[in-house]
């Protein structure tokens, strides 16, 4: 993937987090649905890092191609 495309994708998966976590409540998970909710962002945010930042070098290498 080329620098453009990872922002783009990036960006995309910040939306989803944020989107998640506009559905989540201002205090402590108790139910399994909002401990999935959260972990739902929790993993959008991460996927957003690696394809902003690439810090394994895992997008780079094309490891599929």
């Amino acid at each position: 993937m080329d620098r453009r495309q990872r922002v783009i994708v990036g960006l995309l998966w910040i939306s989803v987090a944020g989107v998640m976590a506009l559905t989540l409540e201002p205090a402590i998970p108790s139910s399994a649905s909002a401990i999935a909710r959260l972990f739902v962002v929790v993993l959008a945010l991460f996927l957003a890092v690696v394809y902003l930042f690439d810090p394994w070098g895992v997008l780079s290498r094309q490891p599929f191609h």
